[in-house]
């Protein structure tokens, strides 16, 4: 690894949960990773979350250190040849406002990252917080939003919410085959409970016709975590045999 590329801090993350077949994402899986299952069963989560006090390599980019992303992750893992496990995720699609974002993570890194009008409201009272993303993509607004108890709490030992929110790779699929790797630094999160949620969201026509059959399904859970200050490496390229 070559040094941080990224330093920000992601706050009020919106996580749902859906169950969905293998066989779903085997076209995304990066090669030299391999699904990474909780209780047996595969998952992907509907994310988003605020970007803030964004630095890249140390600079602050005028116009680009506070944004909304929204994206769509599943999760993976990497065996190394001494056995060691990175556990991480893999990106179909992130939204974000910010069109040179977009164009230099497609140019760059190749993260599937889209530009969309994109905005955020979150509201705090002693009694509840909520929290809501918005983004326009395909003629139509597309929303998450949450409300949740005021004060957060440690993520249970075991819990769905520790699986999800323990990964702290990513992964990425390139165009040549080959696969890159970076890695994400941050402190253990806490999440609030969650008391009510509401997602309105065209998946088939945000992320492709194979999840379009999750606008009839329920998410498995949904969280939303505080967050922390992150670090994000410059990654490099796996060497796959």
């Amino acid at each position: 690894m070559s040094g941080t590329f990224l330093r920000a801090e992601w706050r009020k993350l919106i996580m749902a949960q859906y169950a969905v077949e293998a066989k779903t994402l085997a076209p995304y899986l990066p090669a030299g990773t391999e699904l990474d299952l909780f209780q047996g069963r595969c998952f992907v989560s509907l994310v988003g979350f605020l970007f803030d006090r964004v630095r890249v390599k140390g600079v602050a980019i005028p116009f680009h250190t506070r944004f909304e992303e929204i994206n769509l992750r599943f999760y993976v893992r990497r065996i190394d040849a001494d056995g060691t496990s990175r556990r991480g995720v893999v990106f179909t699609r992130e939204f974000t406002s910010k069109a040179a974002i977009t164009v230099v993570a497609n140019a760059l890194y190749e993260e599937p990252y889209a530009t969309a009008p994109t905005r955020h409201a979150i509201s705090q009272t002693a009694e509840a917080l909520r929290v809501r993303y918005e983004w326009r993509h395909g003629g139509r607004w597309h929303s998450a939003g949450v409300e949740a108890a005021a004060l957060p709490v440690p993520i249970a030992e075991g819990s769905i919410e520790e699986f999800i929110t323990e990964h702290y790779w990513g992964f990425t699929k390139r165009s040549d085959g080959g696969t890159s790797q970076y890695e994400v630094k941050h402190p253990r999160w806490e999440t609030y409970p969650i008391t009510g949620w509401k997602i309105d969201v065209d998946f088939g026509g945000l992320y492709g016709a194979e999840f379009a059959g999750l606008n009839r399904q329920e998410p498995e859970s949904v969280l939303l975590a505080e967050g922390s200050a992150v670090s994000v490496g410059s990654g490099s390229r796996l060497t796959v045999v």
